[in-house]
């Protein structure tokens, strides 16, 4: 394999899964949202918070970068 090319391919390699753990909060809160509806589950509240300021909430998603947070609730 070409020498130059090596260090290419490693870097976008290493690149490749910090790109994609950048996910927009409302896109990542609709995909939880039809995955907890496909499985039944119904009166629930999912809200998107800063990610210092989650508390004692049951964290189920991590988005933009993971300075927000996903949260689950239930009356």
């Amino acid at each position: 394999m070409n020498k130059t090319l090596v260090p290419a391919l490693l870097a976008t390699l290493l690149a490749a899964p910090a790109l994609a753990a950048v996910k927009p909060c409302e896109v990542l809160k609709t995909e939880i949202a039809a995955k907890l509806e496909e499985k039944g589950v119904k009166h629930y509240t999912l809200n998107v918070v800063e990610a210092e300021k989650v508390g004692e909430a049951k964290v189920i998603g991590s988005c933009e970068g993971g300075s927000k947070k996903i949260t689950y609730e239930k009356p």
